[in-house]
């Protein structure tokens, strides 16, 4: 029998792999075949043209689609037919490329009804969800440390867009993930709102796995430890920052290079 001392020492393995994942829509195969493996904690982006299949491998993994083919790994356990809401119970949470709020609420309810979307109280029709004080410390934390503080009583729809992006991620850290999941969370935004985005997305706890679609090759760069390249659904290369930075063909197809 192992010891105490080996299990609480034991490695706990990555957490995401993707094992020969492969979806098709009709004869066309969008994800195809792709292996990958991320570490806890780990910071990797997902590059890619326009039809690469960065978006489509999120919604694998998040549970949006099933795979055609392939199994999906998240902390040694097999989610491949596990359903969207399973999956987020699990711990993953995600953005998406267009912003997915409540425009009508104020910025402190968006967040409150995200801090307990994975709680058993959303069942409770009788009490008013600001009475539950646990919930509200999380979103008053959550305000603060995305300088949302003092935009907490404004509709989410007189706000810019950069904020809103702000506010999405905030609302998927509420749910206290594992692995975060964020598509283009920069699409859309000034220079400046970008890099007040990319100041906040680095003070994330470090514990927090985090793949991240990104095109702003200034926000790739500064952000990841590692990148995964996809091309027509097919993971063409991957490594650090220096290696895809001098890969050729990468410079070719996605930076430019003649």
């Amino acid at each position: 029998m192992a010891s105490m001392e080996t299990i609480k020492t034991r490695d706990p393995g990555p957490c995401l792999v993707l094992e020969d994942l492969s979806i098709d829509f009709g004869g066309l195969r969008a994800v195809n075949s792709v292996n990958l493996k991320i570490e806890p904690g780990e910071r990797r982006v997902l590059m890619g043209p326009n039809g690469a299949g960065k978006t489509t491998l999120f919604n694998l993994v998040s549970g949006v689609y099933q795979a055609s083919r392939g199994r999906i790994l998240f902390l040694g356990k097999d989610i491949t037919k596990l359903p969207i809401h399973r999956r987020a119970e699990l711990g993953i949470a995600r953005t998406y490329q267009i912003t997915n709020l409540f425009p009508k609420l104020t910025v402190a309810e968006n967040i409150l009804m995200a801090c307990q979307a994975l709680e058993r109280t959303k069942f409770v029709m009788f009490r008013y969800l600001s009475s539950y004080r646990r919930l509200r410390d999380r979103c008053s934390d959550l305000l603060k440390e995305f300088a949302l503080w003092d935009k907490r009583d404004e509709l989410v729809k007189n706000l810019s867009h950069g904020y809103q992006r702000q506010i999405e991620v905030a609302m998927a850290l509420a749910e206290k993930p594992r692995l975060l999941l964020l598509d283009e969370p920069a699409a859309g935004l000034s220079s400046a709102e970008t890099h007040t985005l990319t100041l906040l997305l680095k003070k994330l706890d470090p514990s927090i796995t985090i793949l991240l679609i990104e095109h702003d090759m200034d926000v790739a760069f500064e952000f990841a430890e590692r990148i995964t390249v996809l091309y027509q659904g097919k993971l063409l290369t991957e490594g650090t920052k220096e290696e895809i930075k001098n890969n050729p063909t990468v410079q070719e197809i996605y930076l430019g290079g003649e």
